[in-house]
């Protein structure tokens, strides 16, 4: 794979042909970034007119520049949810179609794993193998896992798991492993190394996370889909998040379940031809990805240079530099993920996507990017930059209302007044327009609970966002912070499962915010009861930051057609792909015992010269050699 020229200064080295041919916005795509900044525009002059009666200082401008630029970014989502919400409801889902892809190529279902479980990793290429077997699929697909582990205890149980497997399973298709040993530029190093070692035997690759699964009719119809199309270069579904155990994965499944159509479709039909891709569950031309998207390391030392850490959006913008479509498939089911089990496991996540978004700053003059390309770069920076701009909008609204604003009636506090629902209805409007859609799909009677448990569900995810999402604001925020005063986030292990957390663990993370969250409502009650009123909800999540943590950290209860607000209708009818992963999972959590002795004997320096019996259940008496 020929590493890609993403330097602005190096625009002269790239021929037409490989750049592609320059593509302006369509008139829509302007359409919707205008919309929004002008309803930004309408923020900064009803707060103008709030300001302006009391007369303006600079921390009043600063007031008015924040929020109209914060508005105008919600904004801009609250339009995709509405043009999703146009386009899927005149469009019901579709049955996917079970006609078998035409082309003659092979495709590559490429498992990425990275110090996993190995039951979750194999448990799912067992699950994917059956899913092809059922169809009579299994031909035209091969299955590899792809191994960073650097753990030797790990990686001799993922060898083991993968020859019981090849000994279980002789009929599944054509399964390899491999380990690589340096995991140099970390998954997107491992997919690369895979498309210069392998990729010339293969059409389309689909990638998967260690905890993805697809069910066989929608790899069929991915792969109808690039077959279809030659100039299709990248094909990305909408994961469905499944398997949430606890409060706060359920709350983020519930939502994701609940909200993404609006937000899948809308985002579909603005971005076309020039979408995002999302580092997994997505089919990839090989050829074109081979010679695309090779990525080069930025210049300067980590955090800001060295590998691309969040290399999809990148491998997106090159496909589309060089002409390749990459649309997103919004009305494709079939395609399921998991969520972080804890809010300190999303933010150890979100610390290391920061890092990378952030990077995507650096490439927003890379030559050739198609404009929508860009503006994912730039939008997946903001989506984290966002974070203290609203805590900024905190600090200068304590200021600026408290002393002037509040105490002056008439205009000036209507215009106050219609600012604020206009915020809320940007934030709130897009939760209305997905349990409309779903109410409109006739889904409130396949929810657990019915039409009223899904309305109750939309209230108390609303509720435990509202107090879940100042904390994890000033933990995004320390994430920047982290990222300008130069400390590289590493890679570390996804922890897809947790027996929940402690006092301990949850304090030595939140006691920072809850210091400042208990000291911050002292002071603003000292200064200012309205001061108070205007900073509450940020102090008091952050003061039960702790309590919030811990206790959307344990356990939910199972759907079981009884289950609460939060259950969703894949918990009761779940997916045959997500069943069979799931016992093969148990049967190798239950076998996680036998494979430490194993590995525990083999690194004894003892011999083992007698073994019992039944079932390997006991081993041995040893001695001395």
């Amino acid at each position: 794979m020929p590493r890609q020229t993403l330097d602005a200064a190096d625009a002269t080295q790239l021929s037409d042909d490989e750049i592609g041919p320059g593509e302006p916005l369509k008139r829509a795509q302007w359409g919707m970034l205008l919309a929004a900044a002008m309803i930004g525009g309408v923020e900064g002059a009803l707060l103008f007119l709030a300001l302006g009666r009391v007369g303006l200082t600079p921390l009043g401008v600063a007031l008015i520049a924040v929020s109209a630029w914060l508005t105008a970014w919600i904004a801009f989502g609250f339009g995709i949810a509405l043009v999703g919400l146009k386009a899927a409801w005149r469009a019901p889902p579709a049955p996917v179609s079970l006609d078998r892809p035409s082309g003659p190529g092979r495709v590559a279902l490429l498992l990425a794993a990275y110090e996993e479980d190995p039951g979750l990793v194999f448990g799912a290429a067992e699950a994917l193998s059956a899913e092809l077997l059922r169809l009579g699929a299994e031909r035209r697909f091969d299955i590899f896992v792809l191994s960073d582990t650097r753990d030797a205890t790990a990686a001799r149980n993922e060898l083991a798991s993968f020859l019981r497997l090849k000994a279980r399973a002789p009929a599944m298709p054509g399964l390899h492993y491999r380990r690589r040993a340096q995991n140099t530029d970390r998954k997107a190093g491992n997919i690369a190394e895979w498309v210069e070692t392998h990729g010339g035997g293969y059409a389309y690759m689909v990638t998967l996370d260690a905890d993805s699964l697809m069910s066989a009719e929608t790899l069929l119809a991915l792969t109808a889909g690039m077959d279809a199309d030659p100039n299709l270069g990248l094909l990305q579904t909408v994961p469905t998040l499944l398997n949430a155990h606890t409060v706060f994965a359920r709350v983020q499944q519930f939502a994701a379940r609940l909200y993404g159509p609006v937000f899948a479709h809308g985002l579909a039909r603005w971005a076309g031809d020039a979408g995002n891709y999302y580092g997994h569950n997505a089919i990839i031309r090989v050829a074109a990805f081979a010679s695309s998207a090779g990525l080069p390391h930025l210049p300067g030392p980590r955090p800001w240079g060295g590998h691309i850490l969040s290399h999809d959006f990148v491998e997106a913008a090159l496909l589309r530099r060089r002409g390749w479509g990459v649309r997103l498939a919004p009305h494709l089911g079939g395609s399921f993920e998991e969520a972080p089990p804890t809010l300190i496991d999303s933010a150890l996540r979100d610390r290391r996507w920061c890092q990378g978004n952030l990077q995507h700053l650096r490439l927003l003059g890379a030559p050739g990017l198609h404009p929508l390309s860009r503006l994912h770069l730039l939008f997946g920076a903001l989506a984290y930059l966002a974070a203290p701009f609203w805590l900024v909008l905190l600090v200068l609204g304590a200021v600026v209302w408290p002393s002037r604003a509040l105490a002056v009636g008439g205009m000036a506090r209507v215009a106050m007044l219609v600012a604020l629902g206009l915020n809320l209805a940007l934030l709130i409007g897009p939760k209305l327009m997905g349990l409309a859609l779903a109410l409109k799909r006739g889904e409130g009677r396949s929810w657990p609970g019915g039409a009223r448990a899904l309305i109750a569900g939309v209230g108390l995810e609303t509720v435990l966002s509202f107090l879940l999402t100042p904390v994890s604001l000033v933990m995004q925020s320390m994430s920047i912070f982290d990222v300008v005063i130069g400390r590289d986030s590493g890679w570390r292990p996804q922890r897809r499962d947790t027996p929940g957390l402690t006092w301990r663990d949850v304090w030595r993370v939140h006691r920072g915010h809850v210091v400042l969250g208990v000291l911050g409502a002292a002071g603003a009650l000292a200064l200012d009861r309205a001061l108070l009123v205007w900073a509450g909800p940020v102090f008091l999540s952050l003061a039960l930051s702790s309590v919030l943590s811990l206790l959307t950290s344990r356990p939910a209860r199972e759907a079981d057609g009884q289950a609460g607000v939060l259950a969703t209708p894949d918990e009761v009818a779940q997916p045959t792909v997500a069943r069979v992963a799931q016992a093969h999972r148990a049967a190798y959590a239950a076998e996680a015992a036998l494979r430490d002795e194993i590995d525990r004997l083999f690194r004894d320096p003892t011999p083992v010269y007698e073994i019992q019996a039944p079932g390997l259940a006991e081993f041995a008496r040893r001695r001395a050699a």
